[in-house]
């Protein structure tokens, strides 16, 4: 019989993995300044972990049509991946120390980002990171964005990890909301956009995170 791996960690990418945000916000505001809306840096701080549909809707109105938002959603996401491959991104503190840990240690590891899918691809690239996951999903790959629960539930099937034996580690409170809606553990990873986050375990930097910590909260402790 295969062995039971003693959890699932399921990672969010942009925030959580590596600080992308001024990628981001430099591609949005490139995006919407075509469209004659200035992007705040309080509006950019509201749509962490979200999807773009809602994002865009939240920004421009509900009479935004599907059309026009997938345009502008696409247009921002080219502008992304240019920063990306002109700039680089490297993973944030304690995140390789953390995922090789948790590759020795028999966990399965997931990303389960609301990034589309070749965001993912390039970040992934530039980080170097992809060796230690055994699954990947992204939300064009379920019905619902965070903070709806889809994600990490489908990334807990992928894994074959019981939801109750999955942390989620976040930094955006969509995403742990959607951790709590799973029935999962989750640890928040906190930044300047959210300095308060309501989680199982709440760290500044993954640097601070207790060795046992995750092993702990996928035991239910």
């Amino acid at each position: 019989m295969p062995i039971e791996p003693p959890g699932g960690v399921l990672w969010d990418l942009d925030g959580t993995l590596a600080d992308s945000s001024e990628h981001h916000f430099q591609a949005w505001r490139e995006a919407l300044a075509v469209r004659g809306h200035e992007h705040t840096t309080e509006e950019f701080a509201r749509s962490f972990g979200k999807r773009n549909d809602l994002i865009l809707h939240d920004l421009l109105g509900s009479g935004l049509s599907a059309e026009e938002a997938s345009r502008i959603a696409e247009d921002k996401e080219r502008r992304f991946r240019r920063l990306v491959r002109e700039r680089g991104l490297r993973p944030l503190p304690g995140v390789g120390e953390w995922l090789e840990t948790l590759r020795a240690e028999g966990f399965r590891q997931a990303l389960a980002s609301s990034a589309p899918p070749p965001n993912i691809e390039v970040s992934l690239e530039a980080l170097g990171l992809d060796r230690y996951l055994d699954a990947i999903v992204s939300a064009d790959e379920v019905a619902h964005g965070k903070p709806d629960p889809a994600i990490f539930l489908e990334a807990a099937r992928r894994l074959g990890v019981p939801p109750p034996r999955c942390i989620v580690v976040e930094d955006a409170p969509a995403g742990l909301e959607a951790a709590r809606r799973a029935g999962m553990k989750s640890v928040g990873i906190l930044s300047d956009h959210h300095p308060r986050l309501e989680a199982d375990v709440v760290v500044a930097s993954l640097l601070d995170l207790a060795p046992g910590t995750l092993e702990a909260l996928a035991r239910g402790e």
